[in-house]
């Protein structure tokens, strides 16, 4: 019996390897890539504990659920965190960042979400970028929501520790991520002796025995599967061109705010100003009494397939996410949605 997902050849180190640099050429990057054989999950941890300890003082921002788990982790590792939170309904800004540098000059570490798919805003990492490297700070982000739908770019924006996730904006598998590591990372890594070795949270094993080692032989048998739609997801977009991909993102995060509006009853964007809105999710306020898990019960029973779901947590019942991204990304898409949030708005 044959099946397409078994009795697969091995998967070599070089072809490894190129799926590193195609990585690599996706981000526009110069640093090291290393691609991480578990859920984004991995290397968020990984790089934290990786570089922060006792020693470290971290500027943390809140912008959603993500910017609150990073927090947790640089405490965990015994950090001082200075955390940074805006109301989950708008980004923050370059300005917030300087001003708290300057309260507190002995921040050498910030880390940030890009894009947060919870509550469906963006933040300026451009700008925000500039702020920190004036400061000289390590600068840590989690881009796995944004990657494909928003320009990426940790070498023009001084990001040290860059992490992705193919499972959302490039259409591609949940279980492997990668992450960018520039050189000024691995030195606070290798200096820092609570970072994890011998362990699968250990970016510093991947880089001796992988990345300096020529890329030769591999630490460990790899996900195959995953590396193989890992790849296949970056042909694709290749394909496609990244910058189509990006516009499509763009077109249907637009298309989404604008028929939200157009609904009527009520409904109305979470994140107030569409330059905080992140193109791979837009979020949607229902209106008072009314419950936005039940309106999106209603929308999935006619159709499981759309891409809806409520809130997390506490915005279960105030906050639904249209989430168009990777093959979802589409005017057709976004249409279906709200067609069926019209429908299941009208029932009694």
């Amino acid at each position: 019996m044959t099946h397409p997902f078994l009795d697969l050849a091995p998967l070599s180190a070089a072809h490894f390897a190129s799926i590193e640099d195609r990585v690599a050429r996706l981000l526009s990057t110069e640093q090291d890539v290393v691609i991480m054989q578990g859920e984004a999950l991995l290397p968020l941890e990984g790089a934290i504990r990786g570089a922060a300890g006792p020693g470290t003082t971290a500027l943390n921002v809140i912008t959603g659920p993500y910017g609150q788990t990073f927090g947790d982790w640089l405490r965990d590792c015994g950090a001082t965190v200075h955390d940074l939170a805006v109301p989950f309904h708008t980004a923050v800004t370059a300005a917030h960042i300087r001003e708290a540098l300057t309260e507190h000059p002995e921040i050498d570490f910030v880390s940030l979400v890009h894009a947060e798919a919870a509550t469906g805003n963006t933040n300026p990492v451009a700008e925000i970028g500039e702020v920190v490297r004036a400061h000289g700070a390590l600068f840590y982000l989690d881009a796995v929501a944004s990657i494909g739908a928003e320009p990426v770019r940790p070498d023009a924006w001084g990001v040290d520790l860059c992490v992705i996730g193919a499972q959302k904006a490039m259409g591609g598998p949940a279980g492997v991520s990668a992450v960018s590591v520039s050189e000024r990372a691995w030195t606070r890594m290798s200096a820092n002796p609570y970072a994890p070795r011998r362990s699968y949270l250990s970016l510093l094993d991947w880089k001796e025995r992988w990345t300096d080692a020529g890329r030769r032989t591999l630490p460990h048998a790899p996900a195959q599967l995953e590396m193989l739609a890992l790849e296949a997801c970056v042909q694709r977009i290749e394909a496609e061109g990244l910058d189509a991909v990006m516009a499509r993102h763009a077109a249907a995060s637009a298309a989404t705010r604008a028929g939200a509006l157009a609904l009527g009853a009520g409904i109305e964007p979470y994140v107030y100003e569409a330059r905080d809105a992140a193109p791979v999710t837009t979020t949607l306020r229902t209106p008072v009494g009314v419950d936005a898990s039940w309106v999106v019960a209603r929308a999935l029973a006619a159709d499981p397939s759309l891409p809806l779901a409520a809130g997390g947590g506490a915005l279960a019942k105030e906050m639904i996410r249209v989430n168009h991204y990777g093959p979802a990304a589409t005017l057709d898409s976004v249409q279906a949605c709200l067609s069926a949030l019209r429908a299941a708005l009208a029932e009694d």
